[in-house]
């Protein structure tokens, strides 16, 4: 009851926080971005009480995924409130509360569809690498978004409310690329943590997520390279972006639906 509470307490205000930013860009009110943070904040807290909750059961862990697509959101929030108070990227909290919102949801009203496991330490340190990794990587994957519309809109000489929000196209790139760095950075930790702490890939159904997200540190690697060597910016970072979270999403996500889902 109490992790319902909690959760359906984060909804209210991922909610409220959301229709607030919708209501400040439409020029109907005049909010300040403080307010909106604070919003966020609390919910932030909030969300983190709920996903306490929800993954330790019965003295282990449940690693289901609608309760570790709560997570992935949570954390998500999390680096994107920080990364907030020195970037202006609030504008990601237009797609990222709807998104928390649904997650929570399904997360709150879902049974459990793995079973619950406890876990040595080594393999809660790839776990945790692993979603970090994941979560920054999303984060660039949604700026690589902005990046593209921000784009789209000098070169038809456009300026919306949400444009007048933004930095400048240079800044907003930088910034991207600082994303991809840190993700691919753990994206490597998790690889190597991951050939430490599981012996058989093919036994634990494991090698499909290893494949994807080799696909995706390479992908990745190209585009760091691109970039440093040959200046690579605009549509063609935003599709390397694209294409190595793209093969996150199959390996990890979309692997994990079909066995608890489909299989299952």
């Amino acid at each position: 009851m109490t992790t319902f509470i909690f959760g359906s307490s984060a909804i209210a205000l991922y909610l409220l926080g959301w229709t607030a930013y919708v209501l400040e860009l439409s020029n109907r009110v005049r909010l300040k971005t403080p307010v909106i943070q604070i919003f966020t904040g609390l919910a932030i807290i909030l969300h983190g009480f709920a996903s306490f909750g929800l993954l330790l059961y019965d003295g282990g862990l449940d690693l289901s995924l609608l309760k570790i697509l709560s997570l992935l959101a949570l954390v998500i929030n999390s680096l994107v409130f920080l990364s907030g108070l020195k970037e202006p990227i609030h504008s990601l909290y237009l797609a990222l509360l709807p998104i928390s919102v649904v997650t929570l949801v399904l997360a709150l009203i879902s049974s459990s569809t793995k079973s619950t496991a406890v876990i040595p330490y080594s393999l809660q340190a790839h776990i945790l690498t692993s979603i970090l990794a994941y979560s920054f990587l999303a984060i660039a994957a949604l700026q690589a978004l902005l990046v593209g519309y921000q784009n789209w809109q000098l070169k038809h000489k456009h300026q919306n409310r949400l444009m007048r929000t933004l930095p400048a196209l240079e800044t907003m790139e930088k910034f991207l690329f600082k994303l991809i760095w840190v993700g691919e950075i753990l994206l490597t930790a998790s690889l190597i943590t991951g050939f430490y702490v599981y012996d058989d890939f093919f036994a634990q159904q494991l090698i499909h997520k290893v494949t994807f997200s080799i696909v995706a540190w390479l992908v990745y690697a190209v585009l760091i390279f691109g970039r440093h060597h040959y200046g690579w910016r605009g549509q063609r970072a935003i599709n390397w972006t694209w294409i190595g979270f793209s093969a996150i999403l199959l390996g990890y996500l979309g692997s994990k639906f079909v066995i608890e889902f489909i299989l299952n």
